[in-house]
């Protein structure tokens, strides 16, 4: 056997791609236009997350998208220092893991860039950034504030 088994630098993939389930797909079709969709109640009139086929707080069934800032803060926050279990998808280096406020008031989970992960602090005002994945979506990450991109 004449190969190594570790990947190659340049076929490792950039993060692990999530898959479309028929609740989520209005939010990553969304994203292949780098729009921030959140699903909507019209009972409540409120948003939640993640996308789920009925309301978590009435029940109701009446789900509407509706278009996010794409702004919030930084609830909670962890920096992963040793990526032991994903290696081959972040290499070597820390990374920050935070439970981002949406201005909309709804939390979900991405990734702190563009920034030392140890510099992040809860209350640090984040906005969305996108990474392109392979099939044209795109992955929603959160930066420092400044110019939605």
């Amino acid at each position: 056997m004449s190969g190594s088994s570790r990947s190659d630098e340049s076929t490792r993939p950039a993060r692990l791609e999530p898959p479309v389930t028929d609740a989520s797909e209005p939010f990553w079709e969304a994203t292949r236009q780098r729009r921030l969709m959140l699903p909507w109640c019209t009972a409540c009139d409120r948003p939640f997350w993640y996308p789920r086929e009925v309301c978590p707080r009435c029940l109701g069934s009446a789900i509407e998208w509706r278009a996010a800032s794409g702004r919030g803060e930084v609830y909670a926050h962890t920096v992963e220092h040793k990526p032991v279990m994903l290696k081959a998808v972040f290499g070597d280096e820390p990374y920050c893991v935070a439970l981002v406020e949406l201005d909309e008031g709804v939390r979900l989970m991405s990734n702190i860039v563009d920034v030392d992960p140890l510099a992040v602090e809860v209350g640090m005002r984040v906005s969305a950034r996108w990474e392109p994945m392979s099939d044209g979506r795109h992955l929603l990450l959160f930066a420092p504030e400044g110019p939605v991109a």
